[in-house]
Parts: structure tokens; sequence; C-alpha cells
């Protein structure tokens, strides 16, 4: 699920929170760090919970149709193909899953029903809903893509929605997009032989990653002064404020990488850290870094420090 410029992110928002200091308690702070990147596994489970509530209330939704005093032909037969959705069906039979769900307390659709309620008049507004129970075949593989395409096209874009994750956890919303492509990416490849495991990917790729995500938070924040003494000798009119700001933050990590991570090229670590600026800095923050970044590299080059090893190397 995880990718190296989440865990990034997940790093750099951990050491922005520490003001980048060097800690005594490096054990907490790397568990606010597993904390934090394990909460993007709980946004995973919580849209599979939220899916499972949008199909009990289309049963819900068709049992009150039929109780109508005054209800019309259409009302007393209503079209279940939403309630017999079979990808509907084999998320909300997962025992794995829903246990997990369970577990973690992350079926709160029931006190914030008000959403799913939004979202389900949304759904069965569309054209989308219209085409699909409109539609005589039924197979799986149409069950599937109905599911994909609502998803894509109402749920994930509501902003309702957006905002509602983003009260429940802030970090979430940077997340959504990483989870939402995770989340298709399994839909796409489940059949109905499944097994339940296939709802529930790996949060890290392998466990390097993982060691990579608390490798580059300890070794940042345990160069932290070093880091910023050479970081200043780099720059002209740079002040602290700016030292503790987004930019500082980053600058650091990048140099964490070029001098205690030699697998990894210089190349990516820049650009992967200018993108990262792009997003979450100012304007102009990414021509700053990558010049400073840049008078680093070359100047490790000519002295022939900190050489890199692997392939693709800058």
């Amino acid at each position: 699920m995880l990718n190296r410029r989440h865990i990034r992110i997940k790093v750099m928002q951990s050491l922005y929170a520490f003001k980048s200091t060097e800690s005594d308690d490096l054990a907490k702070d790397e568990r606010f760090l597993l904390h934090s990147l394990d909460s993007m596994y709980d946004l995973y489970l919580s849209i599979l919970a939220l899916l499972t509530e949008l199909h009990k209330k289309s049963k819900n939704h068709n049992e009150k149709l039929q109780k109508k005093l005054l209800g019309s032909d259409a009302d007393k037969n209503p079209n279940t193909k939403f309630q017999d959705n079979q990808l509907l069906q084999l998320i909300g039979e997962n025992k794995m899953l829903q246990d997990i769900i369970g577990k973690r307390k992350l079926n709160f659709w029931d006190l914030d029903f008000e959403y799913v309620d939004i979202l389900f008049k949304a759904i069965i507004k569309s054209k989308r809903y219209d085409d699909y129970i409109n539609d005589s075949e039924t197979t799986f593989k149409k069950d599937t893509q109905f599911i994909i395409d609502i998803y894509s096209e109402v749920i994930a874009p509501n902003d309702k929605l957006y905002d509602y994750f983003e009260d429940k956890k802030l970090t979430w919303v940077d997340d959504l997009p990483v989870v939402n492509t995770t989340l298709l990416k399994v839909i796409r490849k489940l059949k109905l032989t499944s097994p339940e495991t296939a709802l529930l990917p790996n949060l890290y790729k392998d466990e390097e990653d993982k060691e990579f995500a608390k490798s580059l938070l300890q070794k940042t924040i345990l160069n932290n002064s070093k880091f910023s003494e050479e970081i200043s000798k780099k720059t002209t009119n740079w002040d602290t404020e700016r030292l503790a700001s987004i930019d500082g933050v980053v600058l650091k990590m990048a140099l964490c990488e070029f001098q205690k991570f030699p697998s990894i090229p210089y190349k990516v670590t820049i650009n992967e850290y200018l993108e990262i600026a792009k997003e979450y800095s100012t304007p102009k923050s990414s021509l700053f870094i990558n010049g400073i970044l840049d008078k680093i590299v070359k100047e490790y080059q000519s002295e022939k420090l900190h050489l890199k090893t692997g392939r693709g190397l800058m």
C-alpha cells in the first residue's frame, strides 16, 4: 500500500511535529511515526466499512419502498441489483475483514449515518446507477466495474466526505490519494473465489520499506545539528525560522539520504524531495531546495564524499 514517497512524507510530518530537534526519546518518536503510518490502514478499512454500510442502505431503502402505503408498482417491486451486487456481498461477508474493522472500531458510520445517506442519494441519482440497474446482464465483472465507477466518480470526489475525513483525522487528507489507488487496485483483482486475505493488503511492500521509514527518522533526528550546520554553510541570508520550516526539514532529510543511504541515488532523492516541496511548501521552495541540493551533490562528487553504490546513480 505504502510507497516510498508517502513514507518520506510521513517522516517529514513527524519531524516537523518534533521541530526536528535531537530527541532524548527516539523510541517515542518512532512510535509516533509508525502510528501515523498505521493510521493510513485505518482509513483504508474505514472506506471498506463505508461500502458495507452503503450496501446495507440499499437493502433498507428497498424495504422502505415496499412498505409505502401509497407506493407505486415500481415501489412494491424495486430493482434490487445494487442490493444484490456480488462485490459488495463479498466485502460484507468477509469475516476476517469485518472482524478487523470491529476490533479497530472503524465502523463509525452507524453514528455518522448522515454521510451514508448523502452518498447513497448521490449514487442513485447518478447516470452510472441508472445504466447499471437497467442492464439485464448480471456478472461479477459488471458488478465490480459498477463499484469502481461509482467510487471513482461519486464517492471519492464528494466534498462532504472529504471534509469528514479531514475532521476525523487531519493526516487522512494526505493519505486519501494513496488509499484510493490501493482500494481500486485491490477491487480490480478480486474474484468470487478470492481468499479472505485478498481484501487485506500489506501496509508495507516489504520489511525493508518499514526499516527505511524508521531509519530515515532516526538518522535525521540524530544528525540534526550536523545537517543544520552544513545547510547554513551552503546558504546566505537563511534565518533560523526558515531552517525550522518545511524547507529545512526537507533539506535535512535529503542530506540524510545523501550521507546515510548509499544505495539511494542522488537523483532519486532530489526528485522525491522536490515533489514533496512543491506539494507542502511555498511556490518557490522547490527551486530554492534544488539549488542547494545540486550544490551539495557537486561538492560531494568533486571531493569523492558519500559515494553511492548500485544502478542508475547520478
